[in-house]
């Protein structure tokens, strides 16, 4: 069997989704890894590193891709780079179907067995194959130092001759996992911290982590699914969480907002009005702005200041630490992979929760529920 990586084509990608540490593990599961040439000098990995480890290193993306029995990605290809591989191939990657439906559709039309990666379900079995938890502690992390280093004044309390400096005040909304991890590094830093999420659940991870839980008397709708996800709420439950935070964000110094609800955009928490409240030099940290932002000002991939504020809607903070993103990346994607297999040959077990829950096409079918009512939506019969 064959395991093709190929270099990522998405502009400012600096990931791989092997590293040359997995390859020995791959190899024991019966694969024999081929690399594409330079598919890792962005996070660390040189093509020298690979080779030491076993990897075949491959200049052709297009005969890479053709000889392969799976193919693993960070993002999702191009149509091209789909029609290079041979049909029944598997591709593993991160897909996001709901905003790549022709891709889908292709994808099915070359009987490609593709699997999403971002519908892991969160199971204790696929813990160590869960890359959205990965690549979320990542962006986390990279929020609250992102913050600290646009903030034009200290995160922590410093006593000086020239007398004290107060902390920073940070409001992170939103208490997943990358939530958690935004709390904790900016706690680290040495800011006082708060952080509001719709679970109250959630509630003993923050104040474990040395930050005040806000509590709004606001009840959510079943406020998160059988994944541990976040759920989606009325406008009219979206539209009082505002007015009940509007306060707390004009009091802060950095607002970290990371609300995003799976296959859907990311409701406005943070109004363009709210906006106008806080103080000249604040900064917001908007980690939903790939799926259209918290904040109503955020524009995706860009920083804009509106009034002072400085509003960050980067999408790259993953492949901005490329070097252990990649790491992290490539342990859930062998984890993941070993299911692929037994005794050394590729069987896709469908009857098999995890195979099953991230299998995106299969034998010339649409296996994943809500993408195909998407195309069907599109595409009446």
């Amino acid at each position: 069997m064959i395991l093709a990586v190929p270099r990522e084509t998405r502009p400012g990608e600096r990931r791989v989704a092997i590293v040359p540490d997995s390859v020995p593990k791959l190899a024991g599961l019966g694969f024999e890894v081929r690399v594409q040439a330079g598919a890792g000098d962005r996070a660390g990995a040189s093509d020298e590193r690979y080779a030491a480890k076993g990897a075949a290193v491959v200049g052709d993306a297009g005969e890479l891709a053709a000889a392969a029995d799976v193919l693993v990605r960070v993002g999702p290809p191009d149509e091209p780079d789909v029609d290079r591989l041979r049909e029944g191939a598997a591709l593993v990657a991160l897909l996001a179907p709901h905003a790549h439906l022709p891709l889908v559709r292709r994808l099915a039309a070359r009987r490609i067995s593709a699997f999403a990666l971002e519908l892991v379900p969160r199971i204790t079995r696929a813990q160590d194959m869960d890359i959205l938890s990965s690549m979320s502690t990542v962006s986390g992390y990279r929020a609250a130092v992102l913050a600290a280093a646009r903030l034009p004044r200290f995160f922590p309390l410093l006593m000086t001759a020239a007398g004290t400096i107060p902390p920073a005040r940070v409001l992170v909304i939103g208490a997943g996992v990358a939530g958690l991890q935004a709390i904790a590094t900016a706690r680290r830093l040495g800011a006082v911290v708060e952080a509001y999420d719709t679970r109250p659940a959630v509630r003993e991870q923050v104040e474990s982590l040395g930050a005040r839980f806000v509590d709004l008397p606001l009840e959510a709708r079943q406020a998160q699914d059988a994944g541990g996800y976040a759920t989606a709420q009325p406008e009219d439950f979206y539209r009082k969480q505002r007015e009940l935070l509007a306060a707390r964000v004009a009091d802060s110094d950095a607002v970290i907002t990371t609300a995003l609800v799976p296959g859907k955009r990311a409701p406005v928490l943070v109004s363009a009005e709210m906006v106008k409240g806080m103080r000249p030099g604040s900064v917001i940290v908007d980690l939903a702005a790939e799926a259209g932002g918290n904040c109503e000002l955020t524009e995706p991939g860009r920083e804009v200041e509106r009034g002072g504020i400085l509003v960050s809607g980067l999408t790259d903070h993953a492949s901005a630490l490329a070097v252990h993103a990649s790491q992290m990346f490539s342990r859930n994607v062998t984890a993941f992979v070993a299911l692929l297999v037994r005794d050394r040959a590729l069987r896709i077990d469908t009857a098999d929760e995890i195979v099953a829950g991230t299998l995106l096409t299969h034998a010339g079918e649409v296996r994943h529920a809500p993408t195909r009512a998407l195309l069907e939506a599109q595409h009446p019969a």
